[in-house]
């Protein structure tokens, strides 16, 4: 079944595997919402997209059946404001790093008396109905990125901030802020540790937690951990494996048959 509220599926156990679109292009946007998904995330911040690309690309995805969230380049409230105007159902912000950055993070994205933010769902009236204003603060899903060491020593703290639905943690940044080299698929055990205490703490205060993949393998794991969802690579990754894997045996297959001439 398709997910219709993402707070409410994953209040109820339910977890969901997420499709992350950092390729500029409608096309590849409506491939990966057509690809089976659970939800979807737009990269501002370090996919190839501006806004009015991450606009095209929503309004393509919004007419699949998987929510849409964007990554905003920066805890900055004008962009922030501009993409939930947009109709996204949440966001992800990076370097959230102290409470003080996620209150910033709730009073760009919350309208009053939660937050700030100003007035003007331009498309979110047209995607969620005229009652968008009273439902926007307790439908659209707020995330602080954690993926840093000054992060990961304030995680409660962020938490405890009202207007957070919760943390989605970058395993490349964390574990180049605690000494490793930046992979989505860390093996340094302290770096695996922190991860797996973020879901923890993540999900005994009753927040979302969501994370970063390199492979399937991992997602998996990150799922068994306990965090409520992963995202699977990015659309660039999974287009530049598909394309050496499938050269690769072609190349395979020519030198075989050179070989037998």
């Amino acid at each position: 079944m398709p997910i219709t509220d993402l707070k409410a599926h994953f209040a109820a156990g339910g977890t969901a595997v997420n499709g992350w679109c950092a390729i500029p292009s409608a096309v590849t946007a409506e491939i990966m919402g057509r690809a089976g998904f659970d939800m979807v995330t737009v990269d501002l911040q370090h996919g190839l997209i501006d806004y009015q690309m991450a606009l095209t690309m929503c309004q393509v995805l919004q007419g699949l059946p998987a929510p849409v969230l964007a990554r905003v380049p920066w805890n900055e409230p004008g962009i922030i404001m501009k993409c939930l105007d947009a109709g996204i159902a949440g966001l992800i912000c990076p370097m959230i790093n102290t409470a003080d950055d996620a209150r910033r993070l709730v009073e760009a994205s919350r309208y009053a008396p939660l937050g700030g933010r100003s007035f003007g769902p331009t498309r979110a009236n047209l995607v969620h109905g005229a009652t968008y204003a009273r439902t926007a603060n307790a439908t659209v899903v707020v995330l602080a990125m954690i993926e840093t060491r000054e992060a990961l020593s304030n995680l409660d703290a962020i938490l405890a901030v009202e207007g957070i639905d919760g943390v989605y943690v970058g395993p490349s940044d964390l574990g180049l802020s605690l000494g490793y080299e930046p992979t989505l698929e860390p093996t340094a055990p302290e770096v695996i540790e922190a991860i797996a205490q973020i879901a923890a703490r993540t999900r005994a205060v009753g927040r979302i937690a969501g994370v970063h993949t390199g492979s399937p393998g991992m997602l998996r794991s990150m799922l068994g951990q306990g965090f409520h969802f992963a995202s699977l690579l990015t659309d660039v990754r999974l287009f530049s494996n598909a394309l050496s894997g499938s050269l690769a045996l072609v190349r395979e297959t020519e030198s075989r048959t050179v070989g037998n001439y």
